[in-house]
């Protein structure tokens, strides 16, 4: 087998036919046709009174011109009608005039040539019935409209139907292959839309995870050095840093199962199928975890976070401007999550440094700043490994809900996280 699906070896249709069965059909035709007109030829060679070797000849060349009529369909019908006068050619004149109409020749050209082989074949008709013949003229002109009429109608109409049948099919036949490339399209830009949603939901299940692991155990990792360092010294603060461990680690575990948990949870068959819709018809966004919205910390923890902070000794301040209200959830969680991640780059960045955080409730946005002042003791000097997603995670976090984030150093040498979410 070929590239194209064809046997090797196996010739293609020839010439100017589309399928093999077309040029066996007009080849038999072609002979048909020249066998009737060789032995009309014989009757014109005796009225000619040329010799009948050459009638036959011209007979059977006028008849074989019938295996062009798919490929020169006007030529055939003007030589059926330049021999309508030798009284021969009955096939190739029929033929030939069904072929011209089913062609995608001009309307008018069909008419003219349609209404050229009636009047050739009503003056045949009508010379060779009154010269046969003693009857009414009459009656000669109506048997001799009759048979042109019959000749020429006939197939002129068949064709034109053939034709009509044939550009529907081919028209039709466009239509589902259009449609069969739409749906392919459709199909491919629905498999990408849920390849791009499957993707945002792992990259957003990895920051949320990130988040929820980087500060608990930042903070236990502090503890721990804190409590190596006075385990011996000051037994009682050793075993309160052992206990802050305990509740840390304890809280990291269960922020975990949550998360897992939501993970296992097999999502309800409505919203699956929903889920499935969208993704066919409309850009598809980040998707719950559950099939639905999920549960997070708020702004109302940020004092225990802050104090969490305060009781693993770093020096914090939060400062609160405005009035506080009730935000979308995914707004609060945003927020949390920036200061969250702030103050775990401040325990690993800047031990010892001194942090403000600020909070700012304004009309249609609400601020966060998180700024630290220069580093006092040894960056990373509790062994914190970094693995530089905390500001690109709070980056897409904060322009994910179409808010503004920036974070730089400061001119006192420390480092400042700012975000601004809008409520809408």
């Amino acid at each position: 087998m070929t590239s194209t699906g064809e046997v090797q070896g196996r010739a293609g249709p020839p010439l100017w036919w589309a399928r093999r069965r077309d040029a066996v059909v007009d080849v038999a035709l072609a002979a048909v046709s020249a066998a009737e007109c060789a032995w009309e030829g014989i009757r014109f060679a005796h009225e000619a009174r040329i010799p009948v070797a050459a009638g036959v000849l011209f007979g059977a060349v006028v008849g074989a011109t019938l295996v062009l009529r798919r490929r020169w369909p006007i030529a055939v019908v003007l030589v059926g009608i330049a021999v309508a006068p030798a009284e021969m050619g009955f096939l190739l004149s029929v033929a030939g005039m069904y072929s011209l109409a089913s062609s995608e020749v001009p309307r008018r050209i069909i008419a003219a040539l349609a209404s050229m082989s009636l009047v050739a074949t009503f003056i045949v008709m009508y010379l060779k019935t009154r010269g046969d013949v003693e009857a009414d003229p009459a009656l000669v002109v109506a048997l001799s409209g009759f048979v042109a009429v019959a000749l020429t109608v006939p197939p002129v109409l068949l064709g034109l139907y053939i034709g009509a049948r044939r550009r529907l099919m081919e028209s039709l036949q466009e239509r589902a292959d259009s449609l069969e490339r739409e749906l392919s399209l459709l199909a491919d830009r629905a498999e990408e839309r849920a390849e791009w949603a499957r993707t945002e939901e792992r990259t957003r299940i990895a920051r949320e995870m990130h988040d929820v692991v980087a500060h608990r155990v930042s903070l236990m990792v502090v503890h721990a050095a804190a409590l190596e360092a006075v385990a011996v010294k000051d037994p009682a603060r050793a075993a309160k840093n052992a206990a802050l461990v305990g509740d840390m680690g304890r809280q990291a575990l269960t922020e975990l199962r949550e998360m897992l948990g939501v993970l296992r949870a097999a999502p309800p068959k409505a919203a699956v199928t929903a889920a499935a819709a969208a993704a066919t018809a409309v850009p598809v966004g980040p998707v719950a975890l559950a099939g639905g919205a999920e549960e997070g910390p708020s702004l109302e923890e940020l004092e225990a976070l802050v104090g969490q902070s305060r009781a693993a000794g770093m020096a914090v301040e939060m400062v609160v401007q405005g009035e506080g209200a009730a935000y979308a959830a995914e707004v609060e969680q945003t927020a949390y999550r920036v200061v969250q991640e702030a103050l775990t780059n401040c325990h690993k960045h800047a031990p010892g440094a001194r942090v403000v955080v600020r909070l700012a409730h304004r009309e249609g946005e609400v601020a966060m700043q998180v700024e630290n002042g220069p580093c006092e003791g040894a960056a990373g000097g509790v062994g914190l490994p970094s693995g530089g997603n905390g500001l690109v995670g709070m980056r897409e976090r904060v322009l994910g809900l179409g808010g503004v984030f920036v974070s730089g150093p400061t001119d006192a040498g420390g480092f400042r996280v700012s975000a601004v979410l809008p409520l809408s």
